[in-house]
């Protein structure tokens, strides 16, 4: 197991047939997820597109997460973390702890896939909105939303398969300020392994 470590970013390469299980180690921790074609950096997992293509907003295991291309990068094929995932909010950043307060720099989600990235000498074209694993973002009267701690318990994970030869990225998200890393609000690690 390959730790993501509490308030950063890795990033991999996965050949297309292999998958990537991010396991929740704690429980409570989101892990924003990108992933890039390795022939294209600007063809990226696209909320967005995926949102049209499988009919709903959080996906679930079958289903294919689809480029900006509209052809599909990953495919979700195990949950055992209770289902809740977001694909409607952004990444972290600068900006949005400034909104809530923080003064000065605070680590985030944007800076953190840049760094893992740039690990690999890569330069993300720019940040996609990611698929954040274990969020929970309800939709609330059809047109609000909430923020609640995850659903998720300590050891739960999700497994991906590489649809294209990709380069994937997590982000341990620095959250701090609201619940998103559950109630405590402390950010944990989490961890992935290679499958295949």
């Amino acid at each position: 197991m390959i730790e993501i470590p509490a308030l950063r970013g890795v990033a991999t390469r996965l050949s297309a047939g292999q998958s990537v299980r991010v396991v929740n180690t704690f429980g409570q921790q989101v892990v924003d997820t990108w992933a890039f074609a390795a022939a294209d950096l600007s063809e990226f997992m696209s909320m967005e597109h995926t949102r049209i293509f499988i009919g709903r907003i959080i996906p679930q295991i079958g289903d294919p997460l689809v480029t900006n291309h509209r052809r599909p990068i990953l495919t979700l094929t195990e949950d055992t973390s209770g289902g809740i995932h977001d694909t409607l909010v952004a990444a972290c950043d600068r900006w949005r702890y400034e909104l809530l307060g923080a003064v000065g720099y605070h680590d985030n989600c944007t800076d953190n896939l840049a760094a893992a990235l740039g690990a690999l000498a890569l330069v993300p074209p720019e940040t996609p909105s990611p698929l954040n694993l274990f969020m929970n973002i309800p939709v609330v009267d059809g047109n609000r939303i909430a923020v609640l701690p995850p659903v998720s318990t300590p050891g739960s994970y999700v497994t991906l398969r590489a649809e294209l030869d990709c380069i994937v990225a997590f982000s341990a998200c620095p959250q701090d300020m609201v619940p998103i890393n559950g109630a405590a609000m402390k950010p944990t690690a989490a961890h992935y392994e290679i499958l295949g």
